[in-house]
């Protein structure tokens, strides 16, 4: 008897090894896709970057033009040295948040009530339609005139871009729920709340998640209208403290700094989509 149960127990032990070999193997693969893809992403601007440096180097233009790489890469280490780039890129970051966060709020919420209640769409959505065609350029001035250069009015610019792609893809993803997961609900006899949190609200996630992709996308766009129109702080500021002074460097610094941070945010977003909807049976290319 105590060989039989000595025996039973190897033989978990070798299938709980062999499932923990599996899940390594497994992670080994996806991390080792990831370089893959990194590397062949990479090969393109690596590319570019030598034939930029090489193109200045050799006085193809003028460095007052177009600096060479390795001049906008002294330009950041002189920032960094002097701690202006870590202060102006902390007030930007401030900003951009506490307005992402008013605007993609109030969007949401906006998207779910008219989303459940058809008759607050016919009320509500055609100005909130109407304003969204409204640009950031051409609304920043009215704002600016109302809240002064402060940071109320750059906040406002910020939380009224990120308000509409959220409020859009919020609605449309509750309106577009399957009708026939209600005819289950039904069946299954789902309470009120049990319908919305157990059937509507997972239905409609990847469309919510698509606007606080866009939300966040449009929050870091509206930073840059907000800063460049008006401020003595942030990476905005930078921006037209080079054109000011005629330093290109400084320019492309900021030009970097906008493009890498939106693309870090862009990517987070992105990997908890892949994370919160992992059970969609999608296709990968």
């Amino acid at each position: 008897m105590s060989n039989r149960v000595e025996a039973l127990s190897q033989a978990a032990q070798g299938i709980r090894k062999s499932k923990g070999q599996k899940l390594e193997l497994v992670r080994i693969k996806w991390l080792w896709e990831r370089v893959n893809d990194f590397v062949i992403g990479g090969i393109l601007p690596l590319l570019l970057l030598v034939i930029w440096q090489v193109s200045g180097d050799l006085g193809l233009f003028s460095p007052s033009f177009l600096p060479t790489p390795l001049q906008i890469a002294a330009e950041f280490r002189s920032l960094i040295a002097s701690g202006d780039l870590t202060q102006h890129l902390s007030i930007s970051l401030q900003r951009a948040v506490i307005g992402f966060l008013i605007g993609g709020s109030i969007g949401l919420f906006f998207g779910f009530i008219v989303g459940f209640v058809q008759k607050l769409e016919f009320m509500l959505d055609p100005s909130f339609q109407m304003l969204r065609m409204i640009p950031h350029l051409a609304i920043a001035p009215l704002i600016i005139l109302w809240f002064g250069f402060g940071e109320v009015s750059k906040i406002v610019i910020i939380a009224n871009g990120a308000f509409f792609p959220m409020y859009i893809y919020t609605f449309l993803g509750i309106r577009n729920v399957d009708h026939k997961l209600f005819e289950v609900a039904q069946v299954l006899n789902f309470s009120k709340s049990k319908q919305i949190f157990r059937l509507i609200l997972p239905a409609a996630l990847p469309g919510i998640l698509l606007g606080l992709r866009l939300s966040v996308a449009i929050s870091w766009l509206g930073l840059v209208v907000a800063e460049l129109i008006g401020s003595q702080e942030g990476i905005g500021f930078l921006i037209n403290y080079g054109k000011q002074n005629s330093s290109a460097e400084l320019i492309f610094v900021g030009v970097i700094i906008f493009a890498v941070i939106g693309k870090l945010v862009d990517s987070l977003v992105r990997w908890l989509e892949r994370r919160w909807l992992s059970w969609r049976d999608s296709f990968q290319g």
